[in-house]
């Protein structure tokens, strides 16, 4: 196990990184034009390239290999690598922003830990290290992983966009659960003081250890009464969103290769939408905290509002029946219309009340 051959490993091994990294970058250049490969065929390629990684562990399960096997199975995996990102190349016909994110991400993962592994490949050769060898397992299971997780990756535009928008779904299902933690005012609080007061000091370790469920148990019934109309706005805004779900999801039939993108631009527009409105609902989550952001929830539930329409217009440029999707749009917008003119009543109230303090103290 000469130096010579150590050095030539490492030429060849830098040689095959460089052309794959001229691969991605020419890839990355030029849009596909070729073909659409269906995204089966990239996990069948995927599954050659798992192969690749299990002869490339299984070399070093026994006596140390010479240095033509490690070569040629270093030359063996990077050719199936190569094939592997020209075919995934092929699957972007016709991706719009979303899918074509997800496919990079599946691809780079793929990438990313054939690159480890051929690393630690070529840098065993000539190695007395005998605990290095018991790695390998774990650099060939890590494309394996990456390898097995392209079954996830989601095959059309219409389901990578109806994940986009279940992730904006589950974020506003965590302000739904952190509304209902928020409480009124303790009466008890502020009803004077006696000698068995703690002072400040004596009291802080206490206020150190408060948990962030107390953080909203301070609300006065103005700022609860805001609260719960929030509430019932956030919960239909949740409605409204699985309901495109369910109708986005329903239109799998519809995206066809010969539409111009007409149709996903359409779904990405609609998946941008959505992410606003989710946007929105964490703005008005955040303000109902005392002192409450009025003019915030204000501007948000208009946001909303306008976002709402935007979305039904998209909906309705499909010319598919979305009939539970519209009448969860009417019902936001019921809700909407109440939460403003509580807000009104409440500023009004709000400034009178301020205006006789002023008053008060001439």
């Amino acid at each position: 196990m000469g130096k010579a051959e150590k050095e030539q490993l490492n030429r060849a091994l830098i040689a095959h990184l460089n052309s794959i990294h001229e691969t991605l970058q020419m890839l990355d250049q030029t849009p596909p034009s070729m073909e659409k490969v269906a995204w089966a065929q990239v996990i069948q390629l995927g599954d050659q390239v798992s192969k690749q990684a299990t002869i490339a562990g299984m070399l070093w399960n026994g006596e140390s290999p010479d240095a033509k096997q490690v070569e040629e199975t270093m030359n063996s995996f990077f050719n199936v690598l190569q094939g592997f990102l020209l075919l995934s190349h092929g699957s972007n016909v016709g991706a719009g922003p979303t899918l074509s994110s997800s496919i990079h991400e599946s691809v780079k993962h793929v990438v990313d830990s054939s690159f480890r592994l051929m690393k630690e490949h070529v840098s065993l050769y000539g190695s007395h290290n005998k605990e290095k060898k018991l790695s390998m397992p774990q650099f060939v299971g890590a494309v394996w992983e990456a390898c097995s997780a392209l079954k996830k990756v989601p095959a059309t535009n219409v389901i990578a966009i109806g994940r986009a928008m279940t992730q904006v779904a589950v974020s506003v299902k965590d302000v739904v659960r952190e509304m209902n933690e928020l409480k009124p005012a303790s009466s008890d609080l502020g009803n004077g003081t006696s000698d068995d007061t703690p002072s400040k000091a004596e009291s802080k370790p206490e206020d150190e250890d408060l948990s962030d469920d107390d953080l909203g148990s301070d609300l006065s019934p103005e700022e609860m009464k805001v609260a719960q109309f929030a509430q019932g706005v956030v919960s239909r805004t949740l409605v409204v969103i699985k309901e495109l779900i369910r109708t986005i999801t329903g239109m799998l039939k519809l995206e066809t290769p010969d539409d111009n993108g007409k149709f996903v631009d359409s779904l990405e527009k609609l998946l941008k939408i959505c992410q606003g409105v989710g946007a929105e609902i964490d703005e008005i989550g955040a303000c109902l905290y005392p002192p409450q952001e009025i003019d915030a929830i204000k501007l948000a539930l208009e946001k909303i509002s306008s976002s709402i329409n935007g979305m039904q217009q998209e909906v309705d440029s499909f010319q598919t029946s979305a009939e539970p999707f519209v009448e969860a749009c009417g019902g936001l917008r019921t809700v909407l219309k109440q939460m403003e003119s509580e807000i009104d009543c409440f500023s009004t109230t709000e400034l009178t009340n301020k205006m006789q303090n002023v008053a008060v103290m001439d």
